[in-house]
């Protein structure tokens, strides 16, 4: 279900992320002929930015956790018309690729969800190439994304959700630089540039902002649609309230802010 709202939302999810993308493309900078690895590729849009650049002696892996979601990036990518991608379903902590077989590898807002960071990062470390380069994206804190944060605040606070657990996977799991910096190092990358990026979420209403949070947001998804009726009202009604200071020309923006990096 989740992985057939990414694709309704597929247009307006990249159009949010494009200064993400542009970040991580920009820097991992890549080459006619090498091979791009992408894992927690979703509906593949990063990972099809970047195989633009390979030319057709270049491969673009396109790899996701979930079957269905590797569905969607192979759908979008005939769309777009990519003879350089191979789709394939893997677990970022066993690829089964090949030692130093990748030149560079994009992983864009799966690694905070990922049940072990660490065994996915020294994975990623094992297939890159010596003078390979990772380019990730995670979220900074709850605080600079309330995009996100006041809707899990009013769950939570309904009993609807459980309390995030300290260092569980979650969306800010990853938020602080000096733990990425610590794992990065751990997996054995040493030459580490970390930056944030804004993004925006604009939404005309609550009404098309739960539609948007239903069809993408796993755990919002669940507990939304396990609310009663008058619950849901009520949830609406708190949002409303809550996105209030964001109100400008008629909508909600929503800021956001991500965390960005790139290692070798």
């Amino acid at each position: 279900m989740m992985a057939a709202g990414w694709e309704r939302r597929r247009a307006e999810i990249d159009e949010v992320a494009t200064p993400v993308r542009e970040w991580l493309v920009r820097e991992l900078a890549p080459q006619p002929g090498e091979t791009i690895l992408e894992l927690a590729a979703g509906p593949g849009e990063t990972g099809f930015a970047a195989a633009a650049r390979l030319g057709d002696d270049g491969r673009l892996i396109s790899a996701d956790f979930s079957s269905e979601m590797t569905e969607v990036a192979r759908r979008r990518g005939n769309e777009l018309g990519l003879r350089n991608v191979e789709y394939r379903t893997v677990d970022a902590e066993h690829t089964e690729l090949e030692d130093d077989s990748v030149d560079g590898v994009i992983c864009r807002f799966g690694l905070m969800l990922m049940a072990d960071p660490a065994a996915a990062l020294a994975e990623t470390r094992r297939v890159l190439r010596p003078d390979g380069r990772l380019v990730l994206a995670t979220w900074r804190g709850p605080e600079q994304n309330p995009w996100v944060s006041i809707g899990a605040r009013i769950l939570v606070a309904r009993g609807l959700v459980p309390p995030p657990e300290p260092g569980a996977p979650g969306m800010f799991t990853l938020a602080e630089s000096e733990r990425v910096e610590s794992l990065l190092a751990t997996a054995g990358f040493t030459d580490v540039l970390i930056e944030s990026v804004p993004v925006r979420f604009v939404h005309r209403d609550v009404d098309e902002y739960v539609a948007s949070a239903v069809d993408t947001g796993g755990a919002f998804s669940r507990a939304f649609a396990q609310a009663s009726e008058e619950e849901q009202a009520a949830i609406m009604q708190e949002l409303a309230e809550s996105f209030a200071p964001f109100a400008d020309d008629g909508a909600y923006v929503l800021p956001g802010l991500a965390l960005v990096a790139i290692a070798r």
